[in-house]
């Protein structure tokens, strides 16, 4: 785990801890399950006060990014993937063989329920007959984020992308038809509100020290923009500018979706923004866009696409007869 620290004053120790230790899990660099120095090998380390770093981590363990397991340390917190649904999908991609295993033992339970064989046959038909997935629906409470992230998505999908809220999860057909993702920190509480069969994903997010460490350090008396209309991306920039070395006072922060806030951006030797801010600034600025979702996470994405188009497109031939309804 690299962490950076800047001990000017501006932006305390602790909040530079708590956002790279969270930005480090969010974007796979600290996997679920992975134990993290002890707060005296963190202090020892980074030269920081003991209580300093015990209090990063409890704080962090509040927000349900760290798990303290008494005799063995602090480790990063890990979810368990849901059953039934991590079944469905492996199900919906099995080669025709594993399929009809799964049918012979559905219909096993089900022969023995208090149930009629027309009723199994038409709740079998009536899950058959809906349709395979033909949208990306991003779920994420922060509407700027969410705004981001879709964007994102549009860019490399080639299905259509949209997004919503938690809350939104509860309306009439939310979800039909829709390959559901959001980000780790928020997976437990989007999947608790979703029924096993809606896929679901997490997105991976991209690291942000390798995406700002080749910039740096910053010549002196250079001026830096941070350019975003989510306020958190601020905050981080800043963080992570500050902690990079990038004295405060040559950061100029202009929230996009606020009046006049191109005023001065000329003025700055670069910009750091998100990509749904990239296309509205200018053109002859050196531009430092952050992409929030990994490349492996676009990877993985494009392949069930293309395994989804492929199944859609060439129909698969069983090789054995399924069992007779």
């Amino acid at each position: 785990m690299r962490l950076w620290l800047n001990r000017d004053g501006t932006v305390s120790v602790r909040d530079q801890l708590r956002t790279q230790i969270a930005l480090s899990i969010l974007c796979g660099e600290l996997t679920a399950g992975q134990r993290l120095p002890s707060t005296r090998d963190l202090a020892r380390r980074y030269g920081i006060h003991a209580n300093t770093a015990s209090a990063t981590y409890r704080q962090l363990e509040s927000q349900g990014w760290l798990e303290f397991r008494h005799g063995s340390g602090v480790f990063v917190r890990g979810s368990r993937p849901n059953a039934a649904a991590a079944a469905e999908w492996k199900a919906h991609l099995a080669p025709t063989q594993a399929v009809d295993r799964l049918l012979a033992n559905f219909l096993t339970i089900a022969r023995k329920l208090p149930a009629s064989e027309a009723l199994i046959r038409s709740r079998l038909r009536l899950w058959l007959n809906q349709e395979p997935p033909s949208r990306w629906l991003v779920v994420e409470p922060e509407p700027e984020l969410r705004r981001i992230l879709v964007f994102e998505l549009k860019a490399s999908m080639k299905l259509p992308v949209s997004g919503c809220s938690l809350d939104d999860l509860a309306l009439p057909k939310a979800v039909d038809g829709a390959l559901t993702v959001s980000l780790p920190n928020r997976a437990e509480s989007v999947r608790s509100r979703l029924s096993a069969d809606v896929p679901f994903h997490t997105v991976l997010v991209h690291p942000v020290g390798p995406s700002l460490e080749s910039y740096l350090p910053v010549r002196e008396g250079a001026l830096i923009g941070i350019v975003s209309r989510w306020k958190e991306f601020h905050r981080i920039a800043q963080v992570m500018l500050t902690a990079g070395g990038v004295p405060p006072a040559s950061l100029l922060i202009r929230d996009a979706a606020g009046p006049g806030w191109r005023r001065g951006l000329t003025q700055a030797s670069a910009l750091v923004c998100d990509a749904a801010t990239e296309p509205l600034l200018p053109k002859n600025i050196r531009i430092i866009a952050y992409r929030l979702i990994s490349q492996a996470s676009i990877a993985q994405f494009q392949q069930i696409e293309s395994t989804l188009e492929r199944e859609i497109l060439i129909p698969v031939v069983p090789s054995i007869e399924p069992p007779v309804l």
